[in-house]
């Protein structure tokens, strides 16, 4: 449990602390951020999925776990910075808890 509080706490320091580019543009055109992740900090998409507001979320990770990111591209295909950080993690499932948990 020691190392989970750990980890959020890098979490919320690393999103507090948005790197330079998000901090001078959060928001542009997807292949715009796409393009600068991938040029400076090697990241490449690990997650996606759907918002409720219809936006779609991707997690961007380097291969070696140095940085992640994470965007929402909107259906007009403006994409926003919503956090970034170090430290990104990939966790081993250790058991298939069912449907009832």
């Amino acid at each position: 449990m020691k190392r989970f509080g750990c980890i959020a706490a890098a979490l919320f320091v690393a999103t507090v602390s948005l790197p330079a580019f998000a901090q001078q543009q959060r928001c542009t055109q997807r292949p715009n951020i796409v393009g600068h992740l991938a040029k400076k900090f090697s990241e490449s998409p690990v997650a996606i999925g759907l918002s409720s507001s219809g936006g779609i979320i991707e997690v961007f990770s380097s291969e070696q776990g140095g940085s992640w990111t994470i965007i929402i591209t909107m259906p007009d295909g403006n994409s926003c910075l919503m956090a970034a950080g170090e430290y990104w993690e990939r966790i081993e499932t250790i058991a298939d808890l069912g449907p009832d948990v």
